[in-house]
């Protein structure tokens, strides 16, 4: 049997925290290709998959290549921080305390007198590495739960978002309030531990969605009657074809994941000191913003243009990923 290229097909709603969002990925895009222009031919002669047009049309679109720039800087620091900031950013010394712009010192000091400039730089470490791991987390998570019970439905589809209904209705910053409270970790783990908790249900709808629009499909019939397993038609045939709107929210909802954790450090449940994070420096610069306004601008500079990063990416993502808007 010649093997063909097949898409899925649907709408998909829902960012979370990062707003609403409809993606559509629609069948017909590989089916009615024509050579030269988008979902064309390759060089072989052969029709391109829609990943294959998606990285040609991002490698074509500035706000791909801006945010991409600005995301690869981020994670080149978060590994290497000292490449770019000597000294220790829990180094603080009294006498500096407020002082403005100096030798070693490009963004001033802070309340405490600690190098502005030096934990802005180690604070990405920390609000790339809770983004990432978060998002990862979910997505698995999401992604496995959706899809079982988009493939498998009944009493299992029910129980799942009868569940999921009950996470969407519990607050995200006051649920972070009230579980993170009563930790007394200094460690990013139960951050992370916290948006998975709270963060898969979102995930889990568009998996499930995008799975049960997969399903139909002439393909996975075709390989059901064949007699291939549940487990390889789910890995073979319908995950392929129903990751794309996973991606794309994933993307986005990784910048506000980093956002929540600011935010849930500014608050004092997040992060604690010694460690490093924006939103422990926001929260600590915030009483000094008439006499010190550096200490609280740069930080907030820095964790906005994170977050935009993100969400730009994500957003040309979307547009790659869905035929509809070339």
């Amino acid at each position: 049997m010649p093997e063909q290229s097949y898409e899925p097909e649907g709408a998909i709603a829902g960012t979370g925290m990062g707003g609403a969002m409809d993606l559509g990925v629609s069948e017909a895009a590989t089916l009615e290709r024509t050579p030269g222009g988008p979902g064309g031919t390759g060089p072989a002669g052969r029709p391109r998959s829609l990943w294959s047009d998606a990285w040609r049309d991002l490698r074509r679109n500035p706000v791909f290549l801006i945010s991409g720039l600005v995301i690869a800087f981020l994670v080149l620091i978060s590994l290497w921080p000292s490449a770019i900031a000597s000294g220790s950013p829990l180094k603080c010394d009294l006498a500096k305390a407020q002082d403005g712009a100096g030798p070693g010192a490009p963004f001033g000091y802070d309340g405490q007198g600690c190098n502005v400039y030096t934990r802005t730089v180690y604070g990405a470490r920390t609000s790339v590495t809770v983004g990432v791991l978060a998002t990862l987390g979910v997505a698995v998570a999401g992604s496995v739960l959706g899809a079982l019970a988009g493939y498998f439905g009944g009493v299992w589809d029910s129980v799942l978002s009868r569940v999921t209904d009950i996470f969407f209705a519990i607050p995200v910053v006051l649920g972070g309030l009230v579980l993170l409270s009563v930790v007394t970790s200094k460690t990013v783990w139960p951050v992370i531990g916290f948006m998975v908790l709270l963060g898969w249900p979102q995930i889990s709808r568009i998996a499930r969605g995008s799975v049960i629009t997969a399903k139909q499909n002439d393909y996975v019939q075709a390989a059901r009657a064949l007699g291939a397993s549940d487990s390889r038609i789910l890995l073979r045939h319908i995950a392929p074809n129903a990751v794309a709107p996973v991606i794309v929210v994933a993307t986005i909802a990784l910048g506000t994941y980093i956002a929540l954790e600011a935010t849930l450090s500014y608050l004092g449940v997040g992060l604690k000191p010694p460690s490093v994070s924006w939103g422990i420096d926001i929260s600590s610069a915030s009483p000094y913003i008439r006499n010190a306004p550096h200490a609280l601008l740069w930080p907030s500079g820095a964790l906005a243009v994170t977050v935009l990063a993100f969400i730009m990416l994500g957003d040309a993502v979307r547009d790659a990923l869905d035929p509809k808007l070339r």
